[in-house]
């Protein structure tokens, strides 16, 4: 059995897309490929495909990851190609490597993310971002199915700054918010430090933001940077060297193991 990691995105309208929408398009996909689906076993046998941290419902992404099980193997650049033909534009997949270690979703501990904000000025935003960065901790309130839950934004939030946006159309005032927000338990999302920037500086667009998710991945502490993580894969991928005969001979990474 070979497994296969993918990248894909979410953009334009199909930011709208649920996950359960996403997943019924790339079950899709997968048939129109051809692709040699691994299935579980029992009465009703699905596709093995492992989804990893999907981004909200209206928001955008550049960086959405999941796993494939396949029953025989296949080149993961083909398959890239492949799929992404069969997929509607906008969930499109950008790049596929063979699992070659474990834990996927151990690596996605951060998420970077871009807010726009279309109505407010630059200097207001960059106000309200000093406010909530400066402050212990800021409580907002999101209704979960389980009713109205409390909870600290601050505290997930890594690092958070505003950008004037020099090159926005016509007059209109527009910030960008960008922030790197850590995998914390309850989940802090964009719309909770929006809120909690409401909270400390009575920031509120005048329209809805605009939400992307630019990058996720393992969080290095020391440069507070969000890593690739399928960079791991691609290191652990053995090397191909030409011989004297002309031949290639492929040989595995040192200290490098089974997936």
């Amino acid at each position: 059995m070979q497994r296969i990691r993918l990248r894909y995105t979410k953009r334009g309208r199909l930011r709208f897309t649920s996950h359960r929408d996403f997943q019924r398009a790339f079950e899709r996909a997968l048939r129109r490929a051809e692709v040699p689906m691994a299935y579980s076993a029992g009465f009703t046998p699905h596709p093995k495909v492992s989804y990893a941290n999907a981004a909200p419902t209206g928001t955008g992404s550049e960086a959405e990851f999941l796993e494939i099980a396949l029953t025989e193997a296949r080149d993961p650049d083909t398959l890239r190609d492949l799929l992404d033909a069969s997929l509607p534009d906008g969930l499109d997949i950008t790049d596929a490597v063979e699992a070659r270690t474990s834990g996927l979703a151990e690596r996605l501990t951060a998420s970077v993310w871009e807010m726009r904000l279309d109505g407010v000025p630059f200097e207001d935003a960059e106000k309200a971002v000093a406010g909530f960065l400066g402050a212990e901790n800021v409580e907002v309130q999101r209704r979960t199915k389980n009713g109205m839950r409390t909870f600290d934004a601050r505290a997930a939030v890594a690092d958070l700054e505003a950008v004037d946006q020099a090159d926005r159309p016509g007059d209109k005032p527009c910030a960008i918010l960008r922030l790197v927000v850590r995998h914390v338990t309850p989940a802090v999302r964009p719309d909770d430090v929006l809120s909690g920037l409401r909270v400390v500086a009575d920031l509120a667009p005048p329209v809805p933001a605009a939400v992307t998710r630019l990058a996720q991945g393992l969080f290095d502490e020391e440069s507070g940077t969000v890593t690739d993580p399928l960079a791991p894969d691609r290191e652990a991928a053995p090397t191909v060297l030409p011989t004297a005969t002309g031949t290639a001979v492929a040989t595995a990474p040192e200290g490098a193991g089974s997936a």
